[in-house]
């Protein structure tokens, strides 16, 4: 799973640079989002712009995740791809994380 981490202003900016988070690859997620998180921002944007296809352990994995930055923190996702969104509108996660279209509008938007 390759992911990559940056920080923007008071952001930290988390990239999913595979195009499948699934359950081939939903273990090997957690932990590289725990790597990249911990210790981190306050509020993580996750990047799934390059991710075209996620199941229900890639979904559980983003929860996951979540869950492990602990109640102070928050995680944001940022330019879901068509296929993506619908598995979060579907399950109705969407209402969980903050959804944004893109990242720079995710960015815009956090940052205030």
């Amino acid at each position: 799973m390759d992911l990559r981490s940056r920080s923007e202003d008071n952001l930290q900016v988390v990239s999913v640079l595979d195009n499948r988070i699934d359950a081939a690859v939903a273990i090997e997620f957690k932990d590289a989002m725990r790597a990249s998180t911990d210790g981190g921002s306050e509020t993580v944007v996750l990047d799934l712009s390059q991710v075209q296809f996620i199941d229900s352990s890639g979904l559980g994995a983003i929860v996951a995740s979540m869950k492990h930055m602990g109640a102070s923190r928050k995680l944001a996702l940022a330019g879901l791809t068509p296929t993506v969104e619908k598995v979060f509108r579907l399950t109705r996660m969407d209402s969980v994380f903050s959804v944004f279209s893109t990242l720079d509008g995710a960015l815009d938007e956090l940052k205030a």
